[in-house]
């Protein structure tokens, strides 16, 4: 399904989040002319094309969505490439969490340090990427009250998902660590260390 989104942007619904990694990378490695931003989501990809024909957006995208669509029914994998990221585990949450988790904090450092965990999207703030795959163990709920800041670098988890915390910003989620890597950078081409669909494991520093 395709949708007007505004007066600028058409909704690609993909239904899943593998189809919206295919359907993003398609689209980045042959940007339409007009599109000025394209933005997965876990369902859906939005693209941004101010003053274009949306007819012919539409068809091309229409286009793009089936044949990756059949990719994926196809059973064809993409070879995104691996990230490592190094973690001192000493966050302020790491024993709440084992405590909720009921296991120790040790094993919290294991089960996260021993999946393989998928970029799904962006958002929250500029770099911050929803990491998909968490042990269900580990699956915690965020804090009753917020930070009102956390630091840059802080490696933590919330409900299904874990993160990097791209610059110093409140939030809400529990911190088990920290990590020098900079995965947010203005200056560089692209901004972001982290990409959708991009795998990710996590190392005890």
């Amino acid at each position: 399904m395709i949708r007007t989104a505004g007066e600028h942007a058409l909704l690609v619904e993909t239904g899943s989040l593998e189809l919206s990694h295919r359907v993003d990378a398609a689209l980045r490695a042959r940007r339409p002319e007009g599109v000025v931003e394209i933005v997965p989501g876990p369902e859906t990809v939005l693209v941004v094309a101010p003053g274009v024909d949306q007819a012919g957006l539409r068809a091309r995208l229409e286009e793009v969505a089936c044949r990756e669509r059949d990719q994926v029914v196809a059973g064809a994998g993409e070879d995104h490439p691996l990230v490592t990221i190094p973690v001192v585990y000493d966050g302020a949450d790491l024993d709440s969490v084992a405590e909720l988790a009921g296991i120790s904090a040790e094993e919290v450092v294991a089960r996260h340090t021993g999946r393989e965990l998928v970029v799904g999207w962006l958002g929250f703030a500029p770099g911050f990427a929803y990491l998909t795959g968490l042990d269900p163990v580990l699956e915690t709920p965020r804090l009753d009250t917020p930070r009102t800041s956390v630091p840059a670098g802080s490696v933590a988890v919330a409900g299904p998902y874990s993160a990097v915390y791209p610059a110093a910003s409140p939030g809400g989620w529990r911190l088990i660590g920290r990590t020098q890597v900079r995965v947010w950078d203005v200056t560089g081409d692209p901004p972001s260390l982290f990409r959708p669909g991009m795998r990710v494991r996590f190392e005890a520093a």
